[in-house]
């Protein structure tokens, strides 16, 4: 071993900027025997391999490392426990490759060091500093800012990348000031990507002036009362605090415990065996192949792993054929041992549970199947019942065959929770839920119907099913084949196990057969980004949000009903005196005779069966020439109300906790938007006084506070962005009253004569125009005559014609290319965009409304995906989200600081990747109900 000292020279690898170089600069890399993702691995080891044959020269290294972080949370998270809030998470494909990284390093006998506690950059300046006092050189292969602060007296940088060097020059040039100084420009102009605050309105160049005409940060701070900008003076006297605090925060430490010195750090030559072992296990052959070369040794025969091409090129896997047969009945702890380690060596395992009904809330677990490799999948039954034959549905005793559940739980849940693991589900969400209430977490995962619904959204349903027939061409086990239908229909604890083995092992098979098909393709089609920051990270906030549950009066509900039936009866009585006889209203038959027989109104069309056409928009349109079929529609109002949400209700509020769970579907609508089941929450009108009093049942614990947040108008402000409307921008930016803004601009009405009427049409336009709606719609919608309604939509676009340009240009962009964007990335196909006749005009519509009401669903999914950190430590938790807002519970006396924390993230949700021409707002509201909320 050589003594560090003079006339050594220590390269420091930045592993970090290696690995996520490697990852993004190469296409989707996956290892042929099983799916592995090992791209970045790829171009991690080329890289090593490039840095060895570049300094195999005279001024070769004496001493080298590969620095890494160890994990997230470092001194600098106790200081400021903002610092790097806003990095978006790892990708997940890239997370079990960061092991590998570690192995790549080792195998070609190069150091490989991380420090509990400490980033990689403190560990590097560290080292650095050593090497200096030592009397040796330093040269730093990274192009990272944070490090330039070290350059000067024997310390070097290189920009691997740029092939280019960054001595004290390079740095001078990029912040303005000497290495020494780096820090204290960085204090002041602070850093958005790690989320280190600064001083607010002072950037790079300012901060550098600043330092150069006083010498230091402290020098600066102490006599910031002699600057003479008003504005700057204040933000340092007021800022001094946050700006000290972020010196700490960028200032590299120089004195990492490390439990080794540079003498460990020496170069070494890498053992052929165990170099050319790793390249063969990971199936790199070409590089084997360059590496045995180098060192006169002989390359192992190993199959090519090619990258995967494009989506619409590549070809699926070779899988072999599913074979329900050939599955694994585990039967006891020993059977499951296997599939348990062989998942912790592969780094993956598709998952399913198996449950007695749909509602997870509910529902018991029945058993779990687990797959690790296509073809190769167990079931483990947990709570299946005997068979018995002188009872339909079996006896309560367990069948044979079982581990007990909860040592079976015992034994997955380390698994289950291990980061480590890629745990790959459909429609994670559900076993997410089940599985937490039996006291297991599962992360981290990846759910294929939301890869299906980022890179498909529009094209097809992501249904496992479908999924399954479409791209694996296989039709999987029915579950009526096991469960029956209708009043024979059976629980799944009542399936024979040997015949659940088959059903549930399936599942698991084609599930991870589809995440190898579709994690490739995420990112060719470019929807990395929005499934990995829009669609999973969203599955864990809306399964605790459904867990958690809303309170709901029952007695409220009653008294709703009794209410509505009362005013149903009036109506019914109102309705029959305008048709001048008793039938009925319910009926649709009869309606359409009273209509358009007897009352010879326009329109009237029959069916195959015979009878007239009288549905909703049938009766809009006889609303502007009568008063019955309004009536009516006020009748159908009040009665969906009753039979939807003041009866139905009631029968939703769970036993054990007294509260309604709504269930979120991420991939239902193609803008991105959510909608509920069981109960629809998403849908209860807000439009009419009855269908308010419906949020007045929802309330408050005792003690408690319901808080709602709405987003103002986003839609119509994504429009003034996306169209480019500049009144409509100003206007948003001066907080004016938009509707009557536009009312006064197309009737030119000054704003002081303004009448609610006026402004009620104007509203219905705004909003209108958004849907593309048509002459027809808007005069269902104010129920007046068609023309004078068209007339409004003319007037409107010769007002802001920028927002015609803006839905010619959508339909032109969505006919060449069959798809839309959001401003996220969100890509939304729109395949009938050419269709013909009646269809046409709907595939038009659809496409000009897309764009925009997908960035606003974008944007209240941001917002959602950060709320849990952002209210972290406050009594509140976040129950519901309607269309453009969120309700919160929250313990009395709270309020304002939930209000406080929830409104900024609302706020600025849509950055820092999309930065908006107008402000996004949020109203807050407060009481015991939904309704005083809101």
């Amino acid at each position: 071993m050589t003594q560090f000292g003079k006339g050594c020279h220590l390269h420091l690898i930045d592993g970090s900027a290696f690995i996520f170089r490697a990852y993004h600069a190469l296409p989707p890399l996956t290892r042929k025997s099983d799916g592995m993702p090992i791209g970045a691995v790829s171009g991690f080891c080329n890289m090593l391999q490039k840095y060895v044959e570049d300094n195999a020269g005279p001024d070769a290294p004496t001493h080298v490392a590969v620095i890494f972080d160890k994990g997230s949370h470092t001194f600098r998270n106790d200081l400021y426990d903002q610092y790097k809030a806003n990095r978006e998470a790892m990708p997940e494909d890239l997370r079990p490759q960061i092991p590998l990284t570690r192995e790549a390093t080792i195998a070609f006998n190069i150091a490989c060091k991380e420090t509990e506690g400490y980033e990689a950059d403190d560990i590097i300046a560290t080292l650095a500093c050593q090497a200096r006092e030592a009397g040796g050189r330093v040269t730093i292969i990274s192009s990272d800012k944070d490090l330039m602060q070290l350059v000067g007296d024997g310390v070097e940088m290189f920009d691997a990348m740029k092939n280019r060097r960054i001595d004290r020059e390079g740095v001078m040039e990029k912040f303005g000031v000497a290495p020494d100084r780096v820090v204290d420009v960085q204090a002041l102009a602070g850093d958005s990507v790690d989320n280190v605050p600064g001083a607010p309105g002072i950037g790079i160049k300012t901060a550098a002036l600043l330092i150069n005409e006083y010498g230091s940060l402290e020098e600066l701070l102490d006599r910031a009362e002699e600057i003479k900008q008003p504005k700057r003076r204040q933000t340092l006297i007021d800022k001094r605090e946050q700006i000290e605090l972020s010196k700490k925060l960028v200032q590299l430490d120089c004195n990492t415990p490390l439990d080794y010195t540079l003498d460990d750090l020496e170069v070494r030559e890498p053992d052929p065996d165990t170099i050319l072992g790793f390249l063969s296990k990971m199936e790199f052959r070409s590089l084997t192949k360059r590496i045995a070369d180098s060192l006169g040794a002989d390359a192992p025969v190993i199959a090519e792993t090619a990258p995967q091409a494009a989506p619409e090129a590549a070809a699926a896997p070779e899988f072999p054929a599913i074979d329900p047969e050939s599955y694994t009945w585990v039967k006891t702890a020993e059977d499951l041992a296997p599939f348990i380690a062989e998942a912790h060596e592969r780094g993956w395992v598709a998952v399913d549970t198996e449950t007695t009904g749909l509602n997870e809330m509910a529902c018991d677990l029945v058993g779990v199947s687990l797959c690790t490799t296509a073809g190769k999948a167990c079931y483990i039954p947990l709570a299946h019942r005997s068979a018995a034959t002188d009872d339909l549905f079996g006896s309560d005793d367990l069948a044979e065959g079982q581990i007990p559940m909860q040592e079976a739980l015992d034994l997955l849940k380390p698994l289950l929770e291990d980061p480590a693991v890629m745990k790959i589900g459909q429609n994670m969400k559900y076993d997410l839920k089940v599985l937490a209430r039996y006291g297991i977490n599962i992360a981290p995962f990846d759910d294929t119907m939301l890869m299906s619904y980022a890179m498909h959204g529009g094209l097809h349903g992501h249904g496992m099913d479908t999924l399954s027939e479409r791209y694996l061409s296989h039709e999987p086990i029915p579950i009526k084949s096991l469960l029956g239908s209708g009043k024979s229909m059976i629980t799944f604890d009542r399936v024979p196990v040997a015949d659940a083995v088959k059903y549930a092992a399936e599942d698991a098979d084609i599930t991870l057969r589809l995440w190898q098909i579709f994690k490739p393709q995420l990112s060719p089609k470019k929807v990395t980004r929005v499934y990995e920051g829009l669609e999973r990270p969203l599955v864990p906030v809306l399964a605790q949000m459904e867990m958690a549950g809303v309170e709901v009066d029952r007695a409220t509900l009653s008294r709703m009903s009794s209410a509505f039936a009362q005013k149903m009866a009036a109506l019914e009585a109102e309705i029959h005196e305008l048709a001048g006889e008793t039938f009925n209203v319910g009926s649709p038959k009869q309606l359409g005779e009273i209509l358009f027989d007897k009352m010879s109104l326009p329109g009237g069309k029959k069916g195959k069966t015979g009878a007239y056409a009288t549905g909703a928009d049938v009766l809009e349109d006889l609303a502007t020439e009568h008063d019955l079929p309004g009536r009516v529609l006020d009748w159908r109002q009040l009665s969906k109300l009753k039979s939807t949400y003041t009866d139905a209700l009631q029968e939703h509020i769970n036993k054990d906790t007294g509260r309604v769970h709504t269930s979120y579907v991420i991939s239902g609508a193609v803008t991105g938007r959510l909608s509920s089941t069981d109960p629809n929450l998403q849908n209860i009108p807000i439009r009419s006084e009855e269908g308010r009093r419906i949020r007045e049942a929802f309330v408050a614990p005792e003690g408690k506070t319901l808080v709602a947040l709405d987003y103002s108008q986003i839609e119509l402000r994504i429009l003034a962005h996306m169209a480019d409307i500049g009144s409509l921008k100003q206007a948003f930016r001066d907080g004016q009253d938009i509707h009557a803004m536009t009312a006064s601009e197309m009737f030119n009405v000054p704003m002081e004569d303004m009448t609610p009427e006026i402004r009620r049409q104007a509203k219905a336009i705004n909003f209108g125009v958004i849907y593309g709606i048509s002459g027809f719609g808007l005069a269902r919608n104010l129920r007046i005559p068609r023309g004078e309604a068209q007339g409004f939509i003319d007037r409107y676009f010769e007002r802001f014609p920028g927002i015609r340009d803006y839905m010619d240009d959508t339909v032109a962009f969505a006919k060449e290319h069959l798809r839309v964007e959001t401003l996220f990335g969100r890509v939304i196909n729109t395949p009938e965009i050419a269709a013909k006749g009646p269809r046409a005009g709907f595939a038009k519509r659809a496409a000009i409304n897309a764009p925009i009401q997908g960035t606003a669903a974008d944007i209240i999914r941001r917002a959602m995906v950060r709320m849990p950190d952002a209210i972290d430590g406050l009594p509140a938790k976040m129950l519901l989200q309607v269309h453009d807002e969120l309700l919160f519970e929250v313990e009395t006396g709270a309020e304002d600081d939930l209000i406080k924390a929830a409104k900024s993230v609302m706020e600025g949700a849509a950055e820092p990747v999309v930065k908006l021409d107008v402000p996004l707002v949020v109203d807050a509201g407060m009481g015991r109900n939904w309704a005083e909320a809101h």
